[in-house]
């Protein structure tokens, strides 16, 4: 199929991906992400997206499934998935947000901030692991790099 105006050979200056900062980007994500994905679910038995729920409770306090989907960009289904499982667990609670009779409000419980507070130390140990072997300055550099992008 021929697209106007589409020159359709590749040259030199072709499109390649190992080059493309956002795949650099997410493939970085990923390794670091499935890195330390191994804790958290042999451990504790959560996905990635249970950890992360968990994580943005621990750290925002009581919030709704919507606040969490906003701020992590995670897809609703996959919350509503995690957050069942975490009640199934003890380790979150619902109740019936004052504000909206529609949403409902997330929180951990007393066992669930036991399960955040030992993720949240060995989240630091990891964190520490992967800037030594970056060493500070290129670590620093990297922060900096990254909230440059994630800024609005």
């Amino acid at each position: 199929m021929a697209f106007p105006g589409v020159d359709m050979t590749i040259s030199e200056t072709a499109f390649d991906l190992d080059q493309f900062l956002p795949y650099l980007l997410n493939q970085a994500a990923e390794a670091t992400a499935l890195s330390f994905q191994s804790t958290y679910q042999t451990t504790y038995g959560l996905s990635r997206t249970g950890w992360r729920v968990m994580a943005h409770l621990g750290k925002f306090g009581e919030m709704s499934a919507r606040d969490i989907c906003a701020r992590s960009h995670m897809e609703k289904t996959k919350v509503s998935r995690a957050v069942a499982a975490l009640e199934g667990a003890g380790w979150i609670s619902r109740r019936v947000s004052p504000q909206d009779r529609r949403a409902e409000m997330l929180a951990l419980t007393d066992a669930g901030r036991m399960v955040f507070v030992d993720l949240g130390r060995r989240a630091n140990e990891y964190d520490q692991t992967l800037r030594q072997l970056l060493g500070p300055d290129l670590a620093a550099q990297l922060d900096d790099a990254l909230r440059q992008l994630i800024r609005p």
